[in-house]
C-alpha cells in the first residue's frame, strides 16, 4: 500500500492506505481523529467539514491520495495553547449544541466563513452554512454564535489603522 504524507493539525503524518480511500476514513479509522463525523458520505450534510490548506472542505469526498503534501485541520486542531478558538468560545456562550453531532463541522465551516468575511450579515451566514445540516435545528443559535465570534475576532485584532 502507498504511504501518504500530509500535515494534520500542525503535525506531519504518514499513513499507509489505498490512495482512493476517503480521507474521512483515514482520519477516523487509521489516525483516531473522530471530530469529523460521518453523516452522509456524499458531501451534502457537512458533518465532516474540516479545512484543507485553510479552506473548508468535506473529507468524505476526497481520497487520501489528494491531500498528500497539504495541510488538513480538524476540530481537534482548532484550539491552541492560549485556549479555545473564538468560534468555539462563542458556541459555548450561545449554548449552540444540543446533540452535538454536527457541531465540529458547523464550527469549522464558521471559522472558514469568518476568514473570508469577518463581518457577515445574517444572509451571508445563512448562505455559507446552508450546506451544514443540524438535525436539532439550532440554526438561530448558530447564527448568533457566528456574530459573537466575529465580534471576538475583531476585538482580538485590536483597533484598525487607517
Amino acid at each position: 500500500m502507498p504511504a501518504h504524507q500530509f500535515i494534520l493539525n500542525g503535525q506531519p503524518v504518514s499513513v499507509e492506505s489505498p490512495s482512493d480511500l476517503p480521507l474521512l476514513w483515514v482520519l477516523r479509522d487509521v489516525l483516531g481523529v473522530t471530530g469529523p463525523k460521518y453523516g452522509c458520505g456524499v458531501g451534502v450534510c457537512g458533518a465532516c467539514t474540516s479545512h484543507l490548506d485553510g479552506e473548508a472542505f468535506r473529507p468524505c469526498l476526497h481520497p487520501v491520495g489528494e491531500v498528500a503534501g497539504h495541510e488538513v485541520k480538524t476540530i481537534e486542531g482548532l484550539a491552541d495553547a492560549a485556549g479555545l478558538h473564538p468560534v468555539q468560545q462563542a458556541w459555548i456562550a450561545e449554548d449552540v449544541a444540543q446533540c452535538g453531532f454536527c457541531q465540529p463541522g458547523q464550527i469549522m465551516a464558521a471559522v472558514a466563513l469568518l476568514r473570508r468575511n469577518p463581518q457577515p450579515s445574517d444572509a451571508d451566514i445563512d448562505a455559507a452554512m446552508s450546506d451544514n445540516v443540524c438535525r436539532c435545528g439550532t440554526y438561530v443559535r448558530i447564527r448568533s454564535a457566528i456574530h459573537r465570534a466575529a465580534l471576538l475576532l475583531r476585538s482580538a485584532a485590536g483597533p484598525q489603522r487607517r
